[in-house]
């Protein structure tokens, strides 16, 4: 019923001759007028998702996004076909207030289909006013990860898009994100407030990727990988470091090497930092050395390589850092050079706990009325985006919530200050523990001697049955099991089934997440990801079932 129509309209309207995988299901709830979260890797066509059954929905679609940068490709590549039932306007701070009545005039008149829009742009009751007399019919949260406390980019200004959405008269919502563990799934559910929203992951296995990891005993050592994998490898590349002054310095010492390197990093003023994206896209820089800064927005297809000089804080940086290489399907190179010092660096930017006395005081603040979060920083004296972390854990005590238009108010019942900050500072440290969690998971993946796309998808969620052969640990030649063995292990059911939910006598209740080999992964509520030998498990029946 659905799949002629989404076909037809994607060869007519878009040129494509057909759907990937992973996009059909994900489309059919998107016309069935269901809420959904997407999560498939980057460049298996996420955009196409909401773009082709746009076509076939009543009422215009509204998409938010992070990144004015990220906006305007997909708004070019939409309008370079100049046909108006997929033709995309925007209205953002890029715009001339003219050019902001325009797009929405267009979009009104029918002579556009998609508005692009930023959650500050919404934020303004009049505009929010506007976008709903549209009618909108779908709403597209691209990069959804960013509203979520556990995602890679976290964003403050995503806070506020649940009440948005429900301001625009609640049409059916789609979450679309290149990576998102269960917990930050969860958080997007929440936060977004999906109703029944379907859930489709696919795609994590990146069949045309080769992950390698080494364990680099000295900095002398890491230095000789890298110039190798960037010898022996087509440019361009980008390698990811943990510091800016790391990123200045590496890219100094391949340049001084006769490497053509750039740094890039969020301390670069907007001016050059935006020059180098703007190189590096055009193949005028063959290696950008950088931080994590450098990461969405880019949309560049041909990116053979992607090095790690230091353990990602988590298995989700990571994943959405490699996930940037090979997008045109030919084949690349993922390589983590990895020593045990740098897990002290992810310590030191876990940071402490937040300061009691400011939580207390902006809770304080919150109770004399709704405020904008520009007067609160004004009459609390924080930076935009303590601020936005402290809003959010004040939100998971009860003690803020979203206003009417920009401004946070407090919810009825809500706990006193002093109260309000000791809660926030108690979900923080629970938070700590599963972000300590994430990084040992990080560990985990970069020691383990098996197939690493299974670990990587166990701590996703996800299973893949047979070991992956795009890994070094797979290309290794191992000895082959015996028939008995074979036997063996076909006759050992697993003790608990993926997804379910189990309980440990000292860390309580939590979901098994996946198994490789003769060991599982267990996500626990209180204290995050633990890695299990499934013998010991069994033997002295550490779980036991658990309904949630």
């Amino acid at each position: 019923m659905y799949g002629p129509r989404l076909r037809r309209v994607a060869r007519q309207h878009f040129g494509w001759p057909s759907l990937r995988p992973g996009q059909f299901k994900p489309m059919r709830a998107v016309l069935r007028r269901r809420d959904a979260l997407v999560v498939l890797p980057t460049g298996a066509g996420k955009s196409a998702i909401y773009q082709i059954p746009a076509v076939l929905l009543p009422g215009p679609t509204i998409v938010v996004s992070p990144l004015l940068a990220l906006q305007q490709d997909q708004i070019a590549a939409l309008n370079e076909r100049d046909d108006p039932k997929i033709r995309a306007v925007r209205v953002s701070s890029a715009e001339t207030p003219n050019q902001q009545r325009e797009a929405i005039r267009e979009i009104r008149e029918g002579r556009a289909e998609f508005l692009f829009i930023t959650p500050e742009q919404l934020s303004n009751p009049e505009r929010l006013a506007e976008v709903k007399a549209l009618k909108p019919g779908l709403v597209a949260i691209d990069e959804a990860h960013c509203i979520s406390a556990w995602g890679h980019d976290f964003r403050p200004d995503f806070l506020a898009l649940g009440e948005l959405i429900k301001g625009l008269g609640r049409p059916p919502v789609l979450a679309l994100t290149a990576t998102a563990s269960p917990p930050v799934r969860e958080d997007i559910i929440e936060r977004l407030g999906l109703r029944k929203p379907e859930i489709h992951v696919s795609g994590l296995d990146r069949r045309n990727l080769f992950l390698e990891v080494a364990y680099c005993p000295d900095e002398d050592y890491r230095w000789r990988r890298l110039t190798a994998l960037i010898d022996a490898t087509q440019p361009p590349g980008i390698v990811y470091v943990a510091t800016r002054r790391a990123a200045e310095e590496l890219a100094e010492k391949l340049t001084e090497a006769g490497y053509n390197a750039q740094h890039y990093h969020g301390g670069m003023a907007a001016g050059p930092r935006e020059q180098r994206h703007e190189d590096f896209t055009a193949d005028k820089i063959d290696i950008m050395v950088a931080t994590s800064a450098f990461g969405m927005g880019i949309d560049k297809p041909n990116i053979r390589w992607v090095a790690h000089v230091a353990l990602p804080d988590s298995p989700d940086s990571y994943f959405q850092e490699i996930g940037r290489s090979g997008r045109d399907g030919e084949q690349a190179h993922a390589l983590l050079l990895w020593r045990a010092e740098d897990e002290a660096i992810q310590r030191f930017f876990a940071g402490g706990s937040p300061d009691e006395q400011e939580l207390r005081a902006l809770a304080a603040a919150l109770r004399k009325g709704p405020q904008t979060k520009t007067a609160l920083k004004d009459k609390t004296g924080l930076g935009p985006r303590k601020l936005g972390q402290y809003l959010n854990l004040l939100e998971q005590a009860n003690a803020a919530v979203p206003g009417s238009g920009t401004k946070m108010t407090v919810p009825n019942f809500a706990p006193l200050p002093a109260a309000a900050a000791r809660k926030a500072i108690e979900i923080f440290e629970r938070q700590q523990v599963v972000t300590r969690s994430r990084t040992d998971m990080m560990r985990a993946f970069a020691e383990t001697t098996n197939c690493r796309t299974q670990a990587l998808l166990a701590y996703f969620g996800e299973a893949l049955r047979q070991r992956c052969g795009h890994c070094d640990n797979c290309a290794r030649p191992t000895p082959r099991p015996s028939a008995r063995s074979r036997a063996d292990k076909r006759r050992k059911p697993l003790p608990f089934a993926v997804h379910s939910r189990v309980k440990h006598g000292e860390w309580g209740a939590g979901m098994v997440m996946g198994y490789e080999d003769n060991r599982m992964t267990v996500l626990f509520d209180e204290v995050g990801y633990k890695t299990l030998s499934v013998p010991v498990v069994i033997e002295n029946e550490l779980l036991t079932a658990h309904s949630a």
